[in-house]
């Protein structure tokens, strides 16, 4: 009697273990806040001989924001193209690159630019302070080491790599991301201003990339409070942007707010079906994300059907066509490859259809989606 009562006891006092993700801690936000930069980075400097790297999206080669990075001693920017998903592979080739170049670690990463860039800037960050190649890190808290001081400056609004605990990348096996509390940037500009440059079609995938994060969080199994009052918020900043008649300027403003809270919303949940399908086509056809969600979007009616008839609503107000026979020429191996890529991001499809997703879902169910693609 008195083991039962101690057993008893024992089960009342085990606590629920409540995932415990950082966040930002410090963030600016303004029109102009880019040019505080220097004065942020000037106290995280450790000495002249150890610089801070400016990656920076090669769409702004030449152009005045690039002539506005505030070096100083001998800090350096490297031009990266963000026309491809960010790769394990160069991860690894900037973090090698930089320590054959200096004989002491950076005071810091800066990354500039659109998803690729922020994510490539978080990975190198983690890198230059944990051993191995960088694909061995793709998963979840696998880092040992606190990352370098990294800060984001994001010039396009919608991924959430701003404000999220992953980096993803391309493997050699997968596309995955190296999620941890190390991944988290320490600094974040959000400045409105830098996104006047954004062309129109990517400026429409990339802002769906957060609708679609909201979508799925909203309608996930993994749905709580925290997440959900995130991604109510993100869901109608972008019903207001992408279906509204707001100015330009106030509609860059809250796309920018909607993407950092559609980021926040799947920090505590998850995303679902179109990101683990659109992981499929990144890694066999190298389709950017953004596009590759819309792709898989678009068919996902018998899933999310007030989010698809919305997410039509905005391709058709404002013009955009979405590419088609996309898959058509796959055969049979690379398709198994897409489909598996996709079958293995296992979190997402248990928020999107519960533990028992793995009887719900078959390889010839996703080819059929692919198809259409």
């Amino acid at each position: 009697m008195k083991l039962e009562k101690e057993i008893s006891h024992l089960k009342k006092s085990v606590k629920t273990n409540y995932r415990n993700f950082p966040m930002v801690p410090r963030v600016i936000y303004g029109r102009g806040s880019f040019d505080q930069l220097a004065d942020i980075l000037l106290p995280k400097r450790r000495n002249s001989d150890a610089p801070f790297i400016f990656l920076v999206d090669d769409f702004f080669e030449g152009k005045e924001l690039a002539d506005r990075v505030p070096w100083l001693f001998n800090d350096r920017t490297i031009f990266i193209s963000a026309d491809e998903e960010p790769k394990t592979q160069q991860v690894d080739a900037l973090v090698n690159k930089i320590k054959e170049d200096f004989e002491e670690l950076p005071s810091g990463i800066v990354g500039i630019g659109g998803g690729t860039l922020l994510d490539l800037a978080k990975a190198v960050s983690i890198m230059l302070t944990n051993s191995g190649p960088s694909y061995a890190y793709q998963g979840w808290d696998l880092v040992n080491r606190p990352s370098l001081y990294h800060v984001g400056v994001p010039t396009i609004s919608g991924t959430g790599a701003e404000v999220s605990r992953t980096t993803v990348l391309l493997g050699p096996e997968k596309k995955l991301g190296i999620n941890s509390d190390y991944t988290t940037y320490d600094q974040i500009i959000l400045d409105p201003d830098l996104l006047g440059t954004v062309p129109k079609e990517q400026w429409f995938y990339t802002g769906m990339d957060c609708f679609i994060h909201c979508v799925e969080s909203l309608n996930g199994t993994f749905l709580n409070a925290f997440s959900e009052s995130y991604g109510e918020k993100a869901y109608d900043l972008c019903k207001e942007v992408f279906l509204g008649e707001l100015p330009g300027a106030e509609a860059e403003e809250k796309l920018m707010m909607a993407s950092w809270h559609g980021g926040m919303s799947i920090a505590y949940s998850q995303v679902g079906i179109a990101h683990a399908m659109s992981y499929g086509l990144s890694y066999v056809l190298g389709t950017k994300h953004g596009i590759g969600n819309c792709l898989v979007f678009q068919h996902l009616d018998a899933y999310y059907p007030e989010g698809v008839n919305l997410f039509k609503q905005m391709m058709q107000k404002h013009h955009i066509q979405l590419p088609t026979n996309v898959c058509a020429e796959l055969n049979d191996c690379d398709m198994d490859t897409m489909v598996n890529v996709a079958l293995s991001m296992e979190p997402l499809w248990e928020n999107a259809l519960g533990k028992d997703w793995k009887k719900r879902v078959t390889p010839d169910m996703l080819k059929s989606i692919y198809r259409k693609i």
